[in-house]
């Protein structure tokens, strides 16, 4: 099933002594690239909680942020350190009595002194670390879920896209096999203003028609054109990680598309040629948004 790129998800949970807030979201990227935020208590739990993201998701930028409270302070702050702290306050007043500094003591000063604050236990239990890996579970759950959803509406669009590609080359297939008759036509008709009767010059001329069908004959581009829209919409139906095919596809079929407007002979093929071109660019811009 088809899924973007694009995605966000939030859960949250709580044990007895903390209560945490679990948020993740992802972007378009060419591979997974997974980036973290955590408090303290979680550093150690990183790699785990990595491998959760990558059992469910395989490509995009993935940013995960884990906020943890206890006794209602964020992120394992818990208490002030009331020793560290007075310490702070007796080596800063020393300070401005030596240097002869007159500005009075700030918070801002305090702040920025290291240790102020005492950790929390260096680490959850392994009860309050499954709850919280349950937490991220349902928050990539509803990731996904807006993932699908989109991946939907992604298909949709795509399908009604490759349809109008279909039918205008149908219509090149039809055109093609009249144009270049139609251009040798024309170039017999000014070689009859040059040179007169050019009944002297049939076998020539009959020479420069088969030159000219394999010159400009489209029915390869357009029949390997075909192949290429019947594979992207059995990969939109049945592919799984589908983005890199169908980007590779988009490529293969933008480059028949420029070659059957650079062989072609007629106007009305190198416009239908134009418009599959253009087609094709908002094809690949959505493209970029498939996992």
């Amino acid at each position: 099933m088809i899924q973007s790129m694009t995605g966000y998800g939030k859960a949250s949970g709580s044990s007895n002594d903390y209560t945490f807030e679990v948020e993740v979201k992802s972007v378009n990227s060419r591979f997974l690239d997974i980036s973290v935020r955590l408090p303290k208590d979680l550093s150690s739990k990183e790699i785990e909680l990595r491998n959760l993201i990558k059992q469910k998701i395989n490509r995009g930028k993935v940013s995960l942020n884990i906020n943890l409270s206890k006794d209602g302070i964020s992120n394992g702050i818990s208490k002030i350190d009331s020793k560290n702290l007075l310490n702070a306050v007796e080596v800063l007043n020393k300070i401005k009595n030596e240097a002869n500094i007159n500005e009075e003591l700030q918070l801002s000063h305090l702040l920025s002194y290291p240790n102020l604050f005492a950790d929390n236990d260096p680490e959850l239990s392994e009860s309050e670390l499954e709850l919280v890996k349950n937490a991220l579970i349902e928050a990539i759950d509803e990731m996904l879920k807006m993932r699908y959803a989109e991946g939907e509406m992604l298909v949709s669009d795509l399908k009604n896209r490759i349809e109008n590609i279909v039918k205008w080359n149908e219509d090149i297939s039809k055109l093609g096999r009249d144009s270049v008759e139609e251009y040798f036509a024309k170039l017999k008709e000014r070689a009859a203003d040059l040179v007169g009767n050019i009944s002297d010059y049939d076998d020539r001329l009959n020479m420069e028609l088969a030159l000219l069908a394999e010159k400009y004959d489209i029915t390869e581009e357009s029949v390997r054109l075909d192949s290429h829209l019947k594979q992207f919409l059995n990969t939109l139906e049945n592919g799984k990680e589908a983005g890199k095919k169908l980007n590779f596809l988009v490529q293969e079929m933008n480059r028949e598309a420029n070659t059957l407007s650079n062989k072609s002979v007629s106007l009305d093929i190198t416009n239908k040629a134009i418009l599959i071109k253009e087609e094709l660019e908002k094809i690949r811009e959505q493209v970029q948004n498939i996992e």
